[in-house]
């Protein structure tokens, strides 16, 4: 068994191995072109594949930037790891471990001190590893010195039929007359004050998610495809919510103005918005367990469960 760098003829057996090891989140090549190859921080030798008996056996793929983030930086001592699997033919034989120990060296080599799977942005896959799809692999990182940090919550809502419960037309009302709230649709008026807003309040990976349904928002691209719902108390945003196609989120509200039920308002406006358009399903990828009971009220059910996992090196 030969450990060795990605080359480019590997793409099909890498796929083919992802998709029988990942079997839950199977990869074409049109995203695996997209957000592997074409990724600014890819790095050929930070995803190493296992070869055996002539074919590609096993991967890890990687992640260092080698071009910041927004003001986050380089973040010299931080590494992600996205997605990794071995053919199930050729598991229980070391080549995982082989793997991870590889890579893990090959880190420590460059000076990082910290790997984490998988809330690598901008182009991750799922937030951690499915232990209910995956029941194997939580033991395994374990053993290669990984610990679980907490657990993200993916849910999903059918929206057909969908209609806003009499409860949150009256909480709209009476935050409309009693604190100057409104919800509307962004308008080019609002950015000025909307993209800081966004900074400051929930950082620059929600800016680059939000930038960029503005940018095919105003820019015509799709963009009926999209709801972008801005909220203002008084005049001043305190928080946003967007959505494009099935996708909902990320929404948010200024921790200030958390205890007036805002976000309620900009979750159900947001999804009237979606079945109106005819769109009938509604998911996200990634929440807490208290935006999850936020979420149920809306008819959202968890779909799956991740474990975001950390390695000190």
């Amino acid at each position: 068994m030969e450990i060795r760098a990605f080359r480019g003829s590997d793409e099909a057996e890498v796929l083919e191995v992802w998709r029988a090891a990942m079997h839950a989140d199977a990869l074409g090549e049109h995203l695996f072109r997209t957000k592997v190859l074409l990724d600014p921080n890819f790095q050929p030798d930070l995803l190493p594949v296992a070869v055996e008996d002539g074919r590609v056996v096993g991967f890890v793929l990687a992640l260092t930037r080698q071009v910041p983030l927004f003001l986050q930086g380089l973040e010299p001592d931080k590494a992600w790891i996205t997605a990794f699997g071995v053919h199930p033919d050729y598991q229980r034989r070391g080549i995982g471990t082989a793997l991870f120990q590889h890579v893990i060296q090959l880190l420590r080599t460059q000076g990082r001190k910290t790997i984490d799977i998988s809330p690598y942005v901008p182009n991750y896959f799922v937030p951690g590893v499915d232990s209910r799809a995956y029941p194997g692999t939580i033991p395994f990182l374990e053993k290669q010195g990984f610990r679980v940090l907490y657990n993200a919550i993916s849910m999903g809502a059918d929206l057909s039929g969908f209609q806003i419960p009499p409860e949150i037309l009256e909480l709209e009302r009476r935050r409309e007359q009693e604190d100057g709230v409104t919800i509307r649709p962004v308008s080019s008026a609002d950015l000025p004050e909307l993209m800081p807003f966004i900074v400051r309040h929930f950082g620059w990976d929600w800016f680059r998610h939000a930038q960029e349904y503005l940018l095919d928002l105003f820019g015509g691209v799709n963009a009926s495809q999209i709801c972008f719902l801005v909220a203002r108390r008084q005049g001043q945003i305190v928080g946003y919510c967007q959505q494009r196609l099935e996708r909902f989120g990320p929404f948010g509200v200024d921790p200030a103005y958390r205890n007036l039920g805002i976000g309620r308002l900009l979750l159900f406006r947001c999804l009237a918005t979606m079945s109106a358009r005819h769109t009938f399903f509604a998911y996200f990828l990634w929440t807490g367990e208290d935006a999850a009971r936020l979420y149920s009220l809306a008819g959202f059910k968890r779909r799956r469960e991740f474990a975001v996992l950390h390695c000190d090196l």
